[in-house]
């Protein structure tokens, strides 16, 4: 999936080591950013999603082709 496709509030789903979960995506990363203790290396030409987990609330960054919409 291209990472045109993603917008802000989009409902996706991706893979994780416990599993599958489910959240929504709060924006589009372009620039390295620190999410807790993790350097995300996101650039114009790689970017990343913020994503927002509907269980637990937690963030985490992804590829676009780590997302599936809902």
């Amino acid at each position: 999936m291209s990472e045109q496709s993603f917008r802000p509030g989009d409902r996706v789903k991706w893979d994780h080591s416990q599993g599958t979960t489910t959240g929504k995506v709060v924006k589009k990363v372009v620039s390295p950013i620190r999410i807790k203790d993790h350097k995300v290396a996101a650039s114009q030409n790689d970017p990343e999603f913020l994503v927002e987990s509907d269980k637990t609330g937690a963030k985490a960054a992804h590829r676009p082709d780590a997302l599936r919409k809902l």
